[in-house]
């Protein structure tokens, strides 16, 4: 059957909406985040399989981490401590941070006066009865960060030199669920050792904390009890973007590490984070389930909101 030409062309305006996602509509790319690129590093650490806090895999990803990161011109430091769990005895934890280099200048990792810290965990849940890869928790946010690094370093260095990457280890408790006692044991750590002593103009202005934010059914929820005006920050920035069916304000408050960054270091921190992931600390939040495109949604919104933040 052969249709008139202007019914023929009608036909493919529709078949084109209908292809073309968000809306009907997929927004105009405004940043050069990859997310083809973010999941090739995603991919890199799964690969390591489970990667619990004081394991060698983990180390092997912190290996990877540190050679990515230098490659693309950002110097890390390890930051070393150790704590005595209930279940596990005493367990080593390494937090990277990451600072872009810059020619003729030395890092004084010791201020922070007005940066932002954008950060992920990057260990993944101990279990004694799964292989749990943790693909999405915390390999998306993970992968995510690296490609934020080529970024920020390439196109936005004067907003690289305000930012400190940070991979928090031990994120995961040991036992079923977070306590005042078990999990956040980095930021933990980073908050109260690092940050908290120091007057507010030398600390850090502002937190960005990914969590799980590569689920093919993106829904990116920031909860109540991130720092005032933050939820409202990244509301803005995915509408402006036209990213706003993939992130609206969460109604629940949640255990994160963006809380010692709020309660400890005392700067305002947010967490994007999408927890209606039926994978969530299960054996099948595997690779599959995850998508190269909303790992680029998040990659805009947050290169968006340091842009707010620090300027272009």
């Amino acid at each position: 059957m052969r249709l008139p030409p202007l019914f023929a062309l009608a036909i493919l305006l529709l078949a084109f909406a209908s292809t073309s996602g968000c809306g009907g509509k997929k927004p105009a790319k405004r940043y050069n985040f990859s997310g083809e690129r973010a999941m090739r590093h995603v991919e890199a650490v799964v690969g390591f399989g489970p990667r619990p806090a004081g394991s060698e895999a983990l180390e092997r990803t912190r290996q990877y981490l540190e050679t990515e990161l230098a490659a693309l011109g950002w110097a890390v430091e390890r930051q070393a401590f150790t704590k005595t769990t209930k279940l596990k005895g005493k367990v080593d934890f390494v937090n990277l941070r990451a600072r872009i280099v810059t020619p003729g200048s030395e890092i004084d990792w010791n201020r922070g006066g007005g940066m932002v810290v954008v950060a992920s965990h990057y260990d993944t849940k101990w279990f004694e009865d799964i292989e749990f890869v943790g693909a999405n928790d915390a390999g998306s946010s993970t992968g995510a960060l690296v490609e934020l690094a080529r970024v920020l370093g390439a196109d936005h260095p004067d907003i690289a030199r305000k930012v400190e990457l940070v991979f928090f280890d031990g994120e995961e408790a040991f036992g079923e669920n977070i306590t005042a006692t078990d999990g956040l044991y980095g930021s933990h750590y980073y908050a109260r050792a690092l940050w908290r002593p120091l007057p507010a103009e030398e600390k850090p202005s502002h937190g960005i904390v990914l969590d799980m934010i590569g689920d093919k059914d993106l829904l990116i929820t920031p909860p109540p009890n991130s720092g005032a005006g933050l939820v409202e920050l990244a509301v803005a920035s995915a509408d402006d973007l036209g990213y706003s069916e993939f992130l609206e304000p969460g109604r629940t408050a949640i255990i994160d590490d963006h809380v010692p960054l709020n309660t400890e270091a005392r700067f305002p921190a947010v967490d994007l984070i999408d927890f209606t992931y039926p994978a969530w600390h299960r054996k099948f939040d595997t690779l599959d389930r995850l998508s190269a495109e909303s790992l680029e949604i998040t990659g805009q919104i947050t290169i968006e909101m340091l842009v707010r933040l620090l300027g272009s």
